[in-house]
């Protein structure tokens, strides 16, 4: 393997949803080789930051258009969310503290997200109780996604993604994603739609993978 294959794989994670296997970190990974030659680098909070405003953003124009900058700053601020951890895992800069802040930004950056898809949904003519009801499902699928995360991983030991056969099909670079195929299509009722159906079938079923990872263990100690 080539030094920059090593180093490229040094930055991944092995928790990576599709959409950032396969296309975020194909960018994010060179973004962060730019910054850390910096004489004076940017720290991976200040990162967080910068990512969670662009995704916001990205929410902002989702509801006033136009759509398709939205989708294209949402994605990109996905982009950046993976740059953070890139940066601290180059610079031995992780820290417990870190990753809380990056997850309190995240979430804060979804709600606006979704948040901009509902007024474009309302804006468009869209029934106000569909739009409520999906857009409430699509928040609280975002935040369940984390909570099993979070938890299973306390409770298991290991972190979900990588308990069972059902990989991170729900992880919020694919939530990001949707929002993003969907902002450049100006279908903000799809984006809500899908967002909430994948979440809550990713959780349902990787709820049931970890009860089944903790029986098998208890069974075997």
């Amino acid at each position: 393997m080539s030094l920059s294959g090593y180093v490229d794989k040094q930055l991944r994670k092995s928790t990576d949803g599709i959409v950032s296997r396969y296309i975020n970190r194909k960018v994010s990974t060179r973004i962060t080789k730019l910054l850390v030659r910096l004489d004076n680098p940017p720290s991976p909070d200040t990162v967080s930051i910068i990512s969670a405003l662009v995704t916001a953003l990205g929410g902002l124009f989702l509801a006033i258009g136009p759509a398709w900058l939205g989708a294209v700053l949402v994605q990109l601020g996905s982009i950046l969310d993976g740059v953070d951890g890139e940066i601290a895992r180059a610079l031995n800069k992780q820290s417990r503290g870190g990753a809380l802040f990056d997850t309190m930004l995240d979430r804060l950056a979804d709600i606006a997200v979704i948040v901009g898809l509902s007024i474009a949904a309302l804006l468009e003519g869209a029934p106000t109780v569909l739009v409520a009801t999906l857009s409430l499902l699509a928040m609280s699928g975002d935040l369940l996604v984390t909570y099993v995360h979070c938890v299973g991983e306390k409770i298991s030991g290991k972190h979900p993604v990588l308990v069972g056969r059902v990989p991170g099909i729900a992880s919020r670079d694919v939530r990001l994603f949707l929002v993003f195929l969907f902002g450049l299509l100006n279908k903000p009722l799809w984006a809500l739609a899908s967002i909430a159906a994948l979440g809550y079938i990713y959780v349902l079923v990787k709820t049931i993978e970890l009860l089944l990872y903790i029986d098998n263990s208890t069974q075997r100690l």
